[in-house]
């Protein structure tokens, strides 16, 4: 029978309210928060198999990061240094970016209560929904230099979504004319059908 593994008390109030505040975090790498759960859910007595089921994780994980926060607090549920090329994004920038996800896009309409009309946050982005693109714009006009294909890869690993554009719905060409226009209102009418001679003789 395996022992019983559970994490060490918290050494003080900080260290307990960080953690649990970790945990429920909204907008925090996915992994960090798995890690913090795991510690959460073992100060409420909950064994290594009942834990691994709530996250869904295996035991043999959840042993792990226990015993990596015994050892080394909070500190110790981050990611390691790993041989290589060191990464270039710090957990702080890969959180904004999931976070932008969530936020308004900068070029969708809204209703202004300065204007008492319909504005958009940002007048110069044609971005009324969260492309691609769109994140990647967004994350370096915040000092985030990253690239599309990075955007794409933290979001897939979050499991945050956003849309993509459809080719014919945006176009550069300025003869463009989005499907759905109504008729021009230069048409001419057709005119009405003579009524037939025998509905217009009076009855005798």
């Amino acid at each position: 029978m395996s022992r019983l593994v559970f994490v060490r008390s918290a050494v003080d109030g900080d260290e307990r309210a960080r953690v649990q505040k970790l945990a429920a975090a909204r907008h925090a790498p996915r992994d960090w928060v798995m890690r913090a759960r795991i510690v959460a859910l073992s100060w409420e007595q909950l064994t290594v198999p009942e834990i691994a089921e709530r996250v869904g994780c295996r035991p043999r994980t959840v042993r792990s990061w226990i015993h990596r926060f015994n050892a080394d607090g909070l500190t110790g549920l981050g990611d390691r240094d790993r041989p290589g090329r060191p990464r270039r994004l710090s957990e702080d920038e890969r959180s904004r970016i999931v976070a932008l996800v969530k936020s308004m896009p900068p070029g969708r309409l809204h209703y202004s209560v300065a204007v008492d009309a319909l504005a958009q946050a940002d007048e110069t982005s044609t971005a009324a929904v969260w492309s691609l693109d769109a994140l990647t714009e967004a994350a370096n006009a915040q000092g985030i230099a990253v690239g599309r294909s990075q955007v794409r890869r933290i979001l897939l690993a979050d499991g945050a979504r956003w849309r993509q554009v459809r080719s014919w719905a945006v176009s550069r060409d300025p003869n463009f004319v989005p499907k759905g226009q109504p008729s021009s209102t230069s048409t001419p009418a057709r005119p009405p059908t003579p009524r037939s001679s025998a509905s217009t003789n009076s009855v005798r």
